[in-house]
């Protein structure tokens, strides 16, 4: 199983999402093409109704917290309840920050 696929089936385990995003951005930083390292995520979930983002985002980092031990280098997400999610009319725009890490700078 690829490294996206485990990602989007742990969290679909865990949190149950109405709505899940796991996007691939390895091929935007150094390492071989087929690299499954840098991750983004969109999750909406019910489970994230009255806690704060730092809890929910909690949520998602022990969700993949054997991903995030070993190959998984970098993890971008965007946490929201249903009634945000619906707020936003279901588009949500999520920009990954530039990673300064590898042998690209």
């Amino acid at each position: 199983m690829s490294m996206q696929a485990t990602i989007s089936a742990k969290l679909r385990s865990a949190l149950s999402p109405l709505h899940l995003e796991v996007i691939n951005e390895s091929h935007n930083h150094s390492g071989p093409s087929n690299a499954e390292s840098h991750f983004k995520v969109i999750v909406v979930s019910e489970q994230f109704v009255g806690r704060s983002l730092i809890e929910q985002q909690r949520m998602v980092n022990a969700a993949l917290a054997d991903e995030l031990k070993g190959a998984v280098h970098a993890l971008s997400m965007k946490t929201l309840t249903p009634e945000k999610w619906l707020a936003a009319g279901g588009q949500i725009t999520h920009e990954t920050p530039l990673c300064r890490g590898g042998s690209k700078h």
